[in-house]
């Protein structure tokens, strides 16, 4: 990476049957040249069955793979590493993309689909309610998953994270609030982590060595009596072993109506915890937008990498702006920096 700073995965709801198309091209692009470390394609679903919404990438076919080259060789041309989020979501699948003139769960008859789980209980209790998965429903995703980050690494991404965050499937396993199983994947935190550890070695060893796996986790359920970051700072040590390299601190999302504090890097302190306490490198993410700032997290060692999600949205070129602000200026590409240059 040319810095330490990153575009988050950002579900942007534009595919058709999983496809990506010139729009992630030309969004995800953008962000490349704008200067960015690293650029993490949005959340691809590793099963149909594993979308947020009919409208999400997908990594389930061959298909699917060359779909995604072109996004992965306009990041890559523009001097950033490609990156992108593995994903199921699990019992929050199956949902009308944010703008959408109906919310809430797709019906059958209008392209939706039957959603998974730990449990059949439903993320909102008015939902459908999802399938349990089994033992075999649960091996098969493990290899859904693994050859998903094959499929990744086919079409040129050179970093791949396993989402185990926001109440999405592996997160849902993860946390006390949802995962009520009383089988081997359930209970006692040892069972919980099982499914998630599994997915992240299967993902491992389908990586090349020289290729970094991350995992996206929820450092904080919020609540006292959900998954806390001593769970987080224990998990990362677990998935270390199992084959992470990086572990990218987010928060909330197992549960309704948990309300998360707000303030200034207020998940800052879980990379930190991650990468002081565990040993293990971590990135920094949520309400990072000022220069000074995502600099003092990374100067201070709190985090590896700052990762930038609604400010990459605002202002593409937000890394070559920050080097700006801080007095140490890069040169912009040359099809801008010709003009942008001598106007300053």
């Amino acid at each position: 990476m040319r810095n330490r700073v990153g575009v988050s995965p950002m579900c942007t709801y534009s595919a058709d049957d999983g496809l990506a198309n010139p729009w992630h091209v030309a969004h995800l692009g953008a962000r490349a040249i704008g200067g960015a470390g690293l650029v993490m394609a949005e959340a691809a679903a590793v099963e149909p069955r594993g979308r947020i919404t009919p409208h999400d990438v997908g990594l389930w076919s061959d298909r699917h793979v060359d779909a995604l080259k072109p996004v992965a060789t306009a990041i890559e041309s523009q001097g950033s590493v490609a990156a992108i989020q593995l994903a199921h979501a699990g019992r929050k699948a199956s949902t009308y993309r944010p703008w959408a003139e109906a919310s809430g769960v797709v019906p059958a008859e209008q392209g939706g689909w039957t959603t998974v789980g730990p449990t059949p209980e439903p993320f909102r209790p008015d939902d459908p309610a999802p399938t349990a998965l089994d033992d075999a429903g649960i091996a098969d995703l493990i290899e859904a998953f693994a050859v998903a980050a094959t499929r990744a690494v086919a079409a040129g991404f050179r970093t791949i994270e396993v989402h185990a965050a926001h109440g999405y499937l592996l997160h849902e396993f993860l946390s006390p609030l949802v995962n009520l199983r009383d089988d081997r994947w359930g209970g006692p935190f040892e069972a919980r982590v099982r499914f998630p550890l599994a997915v992240i070695a299967a993902v491992r060893q389908a990586v090349p060595d020289g290729l970094p796996v991350w995992v996206r986790v929820s450092a904080s359920d919020w609540r006292p009596d959900g998954w806390t970051v001593d769970d987080t700072v224990r998990f990362a040590e677990l998935a270390r072993e199992a084959g992470a390299d990086l572990i990218d601190c987010s928060a909330g999302g197992a549960v309704p109506g948990v309300r998360a504090p707000s303030g200034t890097n207020v998940q800052v302190p879980f990379a930190e915890a991650v990468r002081l306490r565990a040993g293990v490198p971590s990135a920094a993410v949520g309400g990072i937008v000022d220069p000074a700032q995502a600099d003092a997290i990374v100067g201070e060692e709190r985090a590896d990498v700052v990762l930038l999600g609604r400010e990459m949205l605002r202002d593409p070129f937000w890394t070559l702006h920050a080097a700006q602000r801080l007095g140490r200026p890069v040169p912009w590409p040359d099809p801008y920096g010709w003009a942008v240059a001598k106007r300053r």
